[in-house]
């Protein structure tokens, strides 16, 4: 681990007045569910950086080898998060995270992809097996970590969450860098009991469920619905899919059940939703029929927002990575990290007082 070398190296200049250390740097090996070789660096290493004629081994620093070595050593990180393809929001995330953990910013960075928090735990448990020195985490499910994190603590690697909480110890990982997704959905529906409907018949499209954002966002309006009489006309998972999203709304309107207000846990079901509404002629926006409410504020729905085809959008932040890399480098210091937790900022959008402005600044 390159904490652990750090260690042993100043041990080693204060017996010799002699820095020495020849960590090996190669690329661990993509788990399963990692992306193409194309984001994986070759596995043998720049000549440049590392001689391999003279490598030593990673726990014996050799006294004779230069210090200028030892502070060209690339930092390994494993990098655990949700389908690119899950939403506008994921892509956003993840070319977020690939642009901040690269060589030139002093990282060797894998990733793994899954919406399947097996698969994750899987490609956690490799990562851990390659030795990478930071484990960093967007979990498909708040539960069912606390395992495979014990092994990463007691393996000395240190884990950062980001995006998403999970339910697990919070001694199981240094920081977390997330979304508050209760008061993201706490938020819309205080909005949503601001429109003084005179009855609230909604079509409730769920994300994936058990992960965070779902969690936080249903939570929101079950508790509204059970506190102020709300019909919920029916509640069902999308899983942050468009076309899934149209199909559940197009089989409510077969059935001709009355409802006033779809409220999609991400933009994508939102647009699904619209378009079987759009198929249907039913209007729907500021002023007509139906309220449309989304999450997180892709760059499209705003303007959405800003026609007044939509009614409300709950921004969800994607941009972590700078948070993640400036906690990084101070642990890599030896500094202290001021904050465990850093919650992201956030707010939601009303298509009534939405500017050009807001569109441009907030959407990604």
């Amino acid at each position: 681990m390159k904490k652990k070398l750090a260690v042993l190296l100043a041990g080693a200049m204060v017996m010799a007045s002699l820095v020495g250390c020849g960590g090996g740097n190669e690329a661990p090996a993509a788990p399963a569910t990692t992306e193409p070789a194309a984001e994986e660096p070759a596995a043998e290493e720049p000549a440049a950086e590392e001689p391999a004629a003279e490598e030593p081994a990673a726990e014996e620093p050799a006294a004779e080898e230069p210090a200028a070595e030892a502070s060209g050593e690339l930092i390994k990180v494993g990098i655990i998060n949700n389908d690119p393809n899950e939403s506008g929001y994921r892509t956003a995330n993840v070319n977020d995270l690939k642009e901040a953990f690269t060589e030139e910013n002093g990282y060797d960075a894998s990733f793994a992809y899954s919406l399947k928090n097996d698969e994750q735990v899987a490609a956690a448990q490799k990562f851990i097996q390659d030795g990478v020195d930071y484990l960093l985490l967007s979990a498909a499910d708040v539960s069912g970590w606390d395992s495979v994190l014990q092994d990463a603590k007691d393996a000395g690697i240190d884990v950062i969450l980001f995006d998403r909480t999970i339910d697990a110890d919070e001694s199981l990982y240094v920081a977390s860098i997330v979304s508050d997704m209760d008061k993201e959905g706490e938020t819309a529906v205080n909005w949503l009991k601001d429109q003084g409907l005179s009855e609230y018949n909604i079509i409730h499209l769920q994300g994936v469920m058990g992960s965070a954002a779902q969690v936080g966002r249903s939570g929101a309006l079950d508790a509204a619905v059970a506190s102020d009489g709300w019909n919920l006309v029916t509640q069902q998972t999308a899983e942050w899919n468009a076309e899934k999203a149209q199909q559940i709304v197009q089989s409510v309107i077969d059935s001709g059940e009355s409802f006033n207000v779809i409220y999609a846990e991400n933009d994508d079901m939102a647009k699904g939703a619209v378009a079987a509404l759009d198929k249907a002629n039913i209007s729907h926006g500021v002023g007509k029929d139906v309220i449309v409410m989304g999450f997180d504020c892709n760059k499209w729905a705003l303007e959405e927002l800003l026609a007044g085809n939509w009614n409300y959008d709950g921004q969800c932040n994607p941009f972590q990575s700078s948070y993640i890399d400036e906690i990084i480098k101070t642990l890599e210091s030896g500094g202290t990290i001021a904050e465990k937790t850093v919650i992201m900022d956030e707010k939601g959008f009303d298509a009534t007082t939405i500017t050009q402005e807001d569109v441009d600044n907030y959407g990604i």
